[in-house]
């Protein structure tokens, strides 16, 4: 192996201590998965827009959407609270 090879080799293995290559892949897989989350998000907009159009309430599917992700324990607890404070402000 030659000076320039060994050179070359050296500088895709570790530079500074740092795996070049490895480094490299990992920025590059981010990347790509944010410019899936781009387009992921065009397209939820798009459904929104879709459900908009069709007469739906969109703040009110967004709500739907977030109580979904929660459980059913802290959902029930958070419309407690929520009829205790409307009651108390004679709602």
């Amino acid at each position: 192996m030659n000076a320039d090879n060994f050179e070359a080799e050296d500088k895709s293995a570790a530079v500074g201590g740092i795996a070049a290559d490895r480094l490299r892949s990992i920025i590059e897989r981010v990347e790509r998965l944010e410019e899936e989350r781009k387009a992921l998000a065009g397209d939820i907009k798009d459904i929104f827009t879709e459900a908009k159009s069709a007469g739906f309430d969109v703040k009110v599917i967004r709500q739907i959407i977030r109580l979904r992700k929660q459980e059913p324990a802290e959902v029930e607890e958070q419309e407690t609270l929520l009829d205790i404070y409307r009651r108390a402000l004679g709602m």
